[in-house]
């Protein structure tokens, strides 16, 4: 079974969450073989994840340097297609947390463009994202991506308006999770 073949189990098993993302997900997947490059024009997959405390009350976010905003960990495909490993990647180097561990299943799905930025043309990231447990260790390290990282409450992300709405939508999925 290759890695494509479980990007698409993946998304089938995500269906009932957000069919109408899957099927884009999944149209977007069946466009071209280069959806995993970051030099595909029309956009491309990330992998992101939903870093939680030990104790499933937090979630780690980076004040992200070149948006400047405050996100969850994640970044670009680069070639590798098992988005979950990119997930996993990612939160490792952005937050130096070790003993990190990635759930199988996707999380959530989150179309957004990302304007142009010099010589890049605007393209959108197609961004399947997992939770991703701590361990006991919750000290962090800032990488050259952000300006800074916090763990923040999840209940605190909820109503807040000055929080992007794909972090509020993730926070009520995983407290519906209970």
């Amino acid at each position: 079974m290759s890695a494509s073949y479980d990007l698409l189990d993946a998304l089938q098993r995500h269906r009932d969450e957000d069919p109408g993302a899957v099927e884009t997900f999944i149209a977007f997947f069946a466009s071209s073989p280069a959806v995993f490059e970051r030099t595909h024009a029309a956009g491309h997959f990330t992998g992101s994840a939903w870093v939680v405390s030990a104790d499933g009350r937090r979630t780690l976010l980076t004040h992200h340097r070149k948006l400047d905003r405050w996100l969850q960990p994640g970044g670009h495909a680069d070639g590798e297609r098992d988005l979950s490993c990119v997930a996993l990647r990612e939160a490792c180097e952005e937050t130096g947390l070790g003993g990190l561990r990635v759930e199988e299943a996707i999380f959530d799905l989150d179309r957004h463009f990302i304007p142009a930025r010099g010589l890049e043309p605007g393209h959108w990231h197609y961004d399947v994202r997992y939770v991703v447990r701590a361990g006991r260790d919750e000290d962090f390290t800032v990488s050259e991506e952000s300006h800074a990282l916090a763990w923040v409450p999840v209940r605190s992300l909820v109503d807040d308006p000055h929080v992007d709405a794909s972090l509020r939508r993730m926070a009520r999925k995983w407290l519906a999770r209970g």
